[in-house]
């Protein structure tokens, strides 16, 4: 069978590695985040392509928004507190694309180019929804958070390095601190709430590590159905996350030293982009990339991360 053609696309970057610590001098293992642990979890394959075969992603207007709102929300606090309200944040919206587009023409191509800009716009009112939403359930005028986008880097005694990128942390006048991850989709069901908690468990164990202190609650704000999601965690809870990423590791590094990295076939698939070359779809993957003593460190530090 020959290799499917790999679709154009884009390599997804997690925003841990884009202004992560480069392992290269650093006496760790590898590295590794809440995104790609939660990759190899959903589906160990679908880590290798992202992660080690780097494969091209097709944008999507779904990453887009989220991406526009994450941008408008975490400007939103540049603002004096006064002025930070529903009208402001929608005014936010077309200038926070028009960033992202300078930085990346071809999202333009998203877009049908023949409707003198009317998707752009019916687009735009998407994020300026989304956006409206997330006024239902916070204020933003009374919160003035200690971080945005906080870049946070701690290695086990493993050398594993862990890093992530938190959205927001909050920090109350008696030291308490709350991490805040925005969702621009909908709150899971209950038999996926640990799963969408994971990643919020992996900041507060990296937090921890760092600081000495246990973040007092962990926050999800899921804005396409206005809803929030909290866990206030405890030591046995982080300890227990530490355990698992370990383990979580130890079997990338098993899959990396046998080149056995198997499909997980579930309800997931129907999004992924990867179903021509899997084969569980009667795909065939492509050939591993040639192995070599720097790359092989690389591709497991490198890891993209959210």
């Amino acid at each position: 069978m020959s290799t499917p053609t790999v679709p154009a696309g884009v390599t997804p970057v997690d925003p841990a590695e884009r202004v992560g610590t480069r392992v290269d001098g650093v006496d760790v293992l590898g590295a590794l985040s809440p995104s790609r642990a939660g990759d190899f979890l959903a589906c160990p394959l679908l880590y290798r392509f992202r992660t080690v075969d780097r494969l091209p992603e097709p944008p999507s207007v779904d990453a887009l928004r989220g991406t526009v709102v994450h941008k408008v929300l975490e400007d939103l606090f540049d603002l004096p507190a006064p002025d930070r309200v529903p009208g402001r944040a929608a005014a936010m919206v077309e200038g926070a694309w028009e960033v992202l587009l300078a930085a990346e023409p071809a999202l333009a191509t998203l877009f049908p180019e023949h409707d003198e800009g009317a998707a752009v716009g019916a687009w735009l009112e998407s994020c300026r929804s989304v956006l409206e939403r997330y006024f239902s359930l916070e204020d933003p005028r009374r919160l003035e958070p200690a971080d945005r986008e906080l870049y946070v880097e701690t290695v086990t005694d493993s050398k594993l390095l862990l890093r992530g990128v938190i959205d927001r942390v909050d920090v109350a006048s008696d030291g308490a601190i709350r991490l805040v991850d925005y969702k621009t989709g909908t709150s899971p069901g209950l038999d996926y709430e640990g799963r969408a908690l994971f990643q919020l468990k992996f900041y507060a164990l990296v937090v921890w590590r760092m600081r000495g202190i246990i973040p007092k609650r962990l926050q999800l704000i899921y804005l396409a159905n206005a809803e929030v999601l909290s866990y206030d965690p405890d030591e046995q809870d982080l300890l227990a996350t530490e355990r698992k990423v370990l383990a979580v590791w130890d079997a990338i590094k098993h899959a990396q030293e046998t080149g056995d990295w198997q499909p997980s076939p579930g309800p997931l698939c129907r999004w992924c982009s990867h179903q021509a070359l899997c084969p569980a779809y009667g795909g065939t993957p492509p050939p591993l990339p040639e192995p070599s003593e720097e790359s092989g460190r690389e591709a497991q530090a490198s890891d993209s991360s959210g």
